[in-house]
């Protein structure tokens, strides 16, 4: 099976190059002998669930790349890595290594297990960083929606918040921290999900029968960890949005500007919960790509 998988990510990775060939045929060049890919690696075991990543690494001997977080979305309750494949595809084109990550759905584990094991493929990150060649010094986490929610909560917390699960994984005392977020149309208020005109059965199943869920969707809330020393974080929403609000992109770029945190929050005028235009993810991308520039994360160089 894990031959397969693989096979198969390179067999798709093959294809979306060969298909781009005319129009970029340097990045065909890049991605068919740039790249290796290994498959379905258990960095957590818990609640008898092996949680997978799959990583996509740029062959850059004698160099560390920037790498990006990938978390997939789907309202914590649905989604696998898997069907994210096309969402890295962007990152990889900017020449960057790839971590891309599945977690504890509801169906396995309520909250807060997703926000933990997401804290623990960035730990997986740090660990292996020299083996893969992984620039710990320029690691960006990004996700659509819960995956979204759960970048933003990946690189917003540390371990004073107490979500991160003991391990017995040696750091000499350094926490691992991202350089910067990309936060696509993301949850920032889970109680606001919870009940009233925001209800979503997405959020509500996530807490389940959990006790005293308001206090916990609090602390699984961006908002709450919003202050300064943040890493940059840049978020794209649409304002017709109808399962994560507006509302809520507007908010965290609100507290984020207050408390002195790079971010930019570019908004998609009459955009749903994704399913964005060709132009409109031609311009959303550039202005990701000069973010990150910006913040000294990737080369001026990079196309």
């Amino acid at each position: 099976m894990k031959n397969r998988t693989s096979l198969s990510f390179v067999f798709l990775f093959l294809f979306v190059a060969q298909g781009r060939a005319q129009e970029t045929p340097s990045w065909t060049y890049n991605g068919v002998n740039d790249y290796r890919i290994v498959p379905n690696i258990v960095y957590s075991t818990a609640n008898n669930y092996d949680c997978k990543l799959d990583a996509y690494i740029r062959n850059n001997p004698g160099r560390t790349t920037p790498t990006v977080v990938y978390i997939h979305g789907g309202g914590w309750v649905a989604g696998a890595k898997e069907s994210s494949v096309m969402g890295i595809l962007p990152y990889l084109e900017m020449g960057l290594s790839v971590v891309n990550v599945e977690y504890r759905l509801a169906r396995v584990s309520l909250a807060p297990a997703a926000v933990q094991d997401c804290r623990l493929a960035l730990r997986w990150v740090f660990k292996n960083a020299k083996q893969y060649g992984f620039d710990t010094t320029k690691i960006i986490v990004t996700g659509g929606s819960a995956g979204g929610h759960l970048a933003l909560m990946t690189g917003m917390l540390d371990p004073s918040y107490g979500f991160d699960i003991p391990t017995d994984w040696d750091y000499a005392g350094v926490e691992p921290k991202v350089a910067a977020i990309v936060n696509w149309y993301g949850i920032t208020d889970v109680k606001d999900l919870l009940s009233g005109p925001n209800r979503q059965e997405y959020a509500v199943n996530w807490l389940s029968n959990l006790s005293d869920k308001e206090t916990l969707a609090q602390k699984m809330s961006p908002m709450t960890y919003v202050r300064k020393g943040l890493p940059p974080i840049f978020t794209v929403h649409g304002d017709k949005d109808q399962l994560v609000p507006y509302a809520h992109a507007v908010r965290l770029h609100e507290s984020l500007t207050k408390a002195g945190v790079p971010n930019q929050l570019v908004t998609i005028p009459g955009g749903k919960h994704g399913g964005f235009s060709k132009e409109e993810m031609t311009k959303v991308f550039a202005a990701i790509k000069e973010f990150l520039k910006n913040n000294g994360i990737i080369e001026s160089s990079v196309h």
